[in-house]
């Protein structure tokens, strides 16, 4: 027997359960059986057998032999005749018949002996229905597919949130729900991916390592290149490289890809996620609102089947119709009783954020006019809304609102109460792009660790010409969100916790 230790932190049943099934696995080796063989000869899977027998009668015979093999989440032996139930991928199950008269003594005490619950069992023999009509496999010989030698959870009753979320593994084993929030978000991005093409957008990847982090004001985590020697940021957004790409002639380009912010992590932020960038030479911000609501609007109804989807604790929520689109200074206005614009002072702005317990670090206009809209207006968003031109100050890549001084041409997408896009007519002009540039540097030499760099390559690209575009990002995590009602934790697959 192997000298592997027990993992640590297990209760004391499970490190017995290990002890006990490590020394089934030495069994095995011993009488000269795999525990862990190469293959098995499945030649169809579990959902493709209930599939094709939705409905027979009890002790119906098929004459059809078929090689299954699952995970075991239930085994009973009454005497010369043992029911395994097997559950597969999908999270299907199918009955094994296993009996004393079809597969012979050995093998019949081999099953008794060695096999346990969590095992993954290869069955083959023919498709029937039991006494009672239920589909199973009259096995005429088994093996094992692979010996755990850890137990499962109890089946019948519910994993806490700590323990989904650090071993999404056994997550997906017990739990419906959980498999089928993976195959939703995958049919979400197989849907995005549809309504881009659709667009004649090209999908592209840029680099995640960079010299220089931009794209965003966030905080980067930072990496070191032996091979270059020198320090390399994770990337905080794609979109100064995207932009690039429009420049050298891809007119409409997206990329589905891995964002990383140093920043902190609650129910919407996690410090690693999918982010979703688009842009479109020749477009504007109103037709990135237009695309975004379809992109989101088809992705509902590629995993509901409707444009209103049901979140998982059972509500309604209609993504349907044309959504609101609402200025950010007027609703700040009708909703605080004081008038803000473009040109309030600063000293008005601060009085108003004192008095309702708002403090921002290094204040400027547009940090206090967005975190006093939060304050005032967030919570009165009951369906999606696009909160349209914000402040100057905080938005350092967006081409300056063609007709309204002091603003931007940028939205917000909120849904749900967060920010789940975000969309811009870019800033093409290089003279301008490097004002903004030598602005947030000026805030990065004042402490503000969220400030983006001075990117000469980005303006030297810029200085070849970028055509008038359109541009937006959203979070892939947070789209699920919408579309599920769960938290960012249950809508990534393996979470990064503490």
């Amino acid at each position: 027997m192997t000298d592997s230790p027990v993992p640590p932190g297990e209760a004391s049943d499970s490190a017995e359960q290990f002890e006990v099934r490590l020394q089934k696995r030495a069994r095995m080796l011993e009488q000269g059986v795999a525990p862990y063989p190469v293959s098995v000869g499945v030649t169809t899977t579990i959902s493709d057998v209930r599939a094709k027998y939705p409905e027979l009668e009890p002790e119906q015979a098929t004459g059809e032999s078929v090689g299954v093999a699952g995970r075991i989440v239930h085994m009973r032996v009454t005497g010369k005749l043992a029911f395994v139930s097997l559950q597969g991928g999908s999270g299907e199950r199918l009955q094994a018949m296993i009996s004393f008269g079809e597969v012979g003594e050995e093998s019949y005490e081999s099953l008794k002996d060695l096999v346990d619950l969590g095992d993954h069992l290869f069955v083959e023999g023919e498709v029937i229905a039991s006494k009672r009509g239920e589909l199973s496999i009259m096995a005429s010989t088994w093996a094992l597919a692979s010996k755990a030698l850890m137990p499962l959870p109890n089946l019948h009753s519910e994993l806490n949130e700590e323990t989904r979320v650090r071993q999404r593994y056994l997550d997906l084993i017990v739990r419906d729900q959980a498999r089928e929030t993976v195959r939703q978000r995958a049919g979400v991005n197989s849907s995005l991916r549809a309504t881009f093409e659709g667009h004649g957008y090209l999908e592209v990847e840029t680099p995640m390592l960079q010299t220089l982090h931009g794209g965003a004001t966030a905080r980067p985590f930072v990496t070191h290149s032996n091979a270059f020697s020198t320090d390399l940021y994770l990337r905080i957004a794609p979109e100064l490289f995207l932009k690039r790409a429009v420049v050298g002639g891809l007119e409409r380009v997206f990329e589905i890809n891995r964002n990383f912010r140093n920043e902190g992590a609650d129910s919407t932020h996690s410090p690693e996620f999918s982010m979703l960038e688009a842009y479109q030479a020749y477009g504007d911000y109103e037709q990135m609102a237009d695309l975004t609501q379809e992109m989101i609007q088809n992705a509902a109804m590629a995993i509901a089947g409707s444009h209103t989807v049901t979140w998982a604790d059972g509500s309604d929520h209609d993504l349907g119709g044309t959504w609101d689109r609402l200025s950010l200074y007027e609703s700040l206005s009708e909703a605080s009783g004081t008038k803000i614009t473009p040109e309030t002072d600063m000293v008005t702005l601060e009085k108003m954020a004192k008095a309702v317990g708002i403090e921002v670090a290094q204040p400027t206009h547009g940090k206090l006019v967005e975190e006093l809209w939060e304050h005032f207006v967030i919570d009165s968003l009951t369906t999606p809304t696009f909160v349209m031109d914000y402040p100057v100050d905080t938005s350092p890549l967006v081409r300056e609102h063609r007709s309204r001084p002091g603003v931007v041409e940028k939205w917000d997408l909120y849904v749900r109460g967060f920010e789940l896009a975000t969309g811009y007519s870019e800033l093409i002009d290089p003279v301008i792009q490097r004002e903004r540039f030598v602005e947030q540097a000026r805030l990065g030499a004042k402490g503000d660790e969220e400030a983006m760099r001075v990117d000469e390559d980005f303006l030297r690209a810029l200085e070849h010409g970028m055509p008038p575009s359109g541009g937006m990002g959203m979070g892939i995590d947070r789209l699920m969100m919408a579309l599920t009602g769960l938290g960012i934790r249950e809508t990534v697959l393996f979470p990064l916790v503490k």
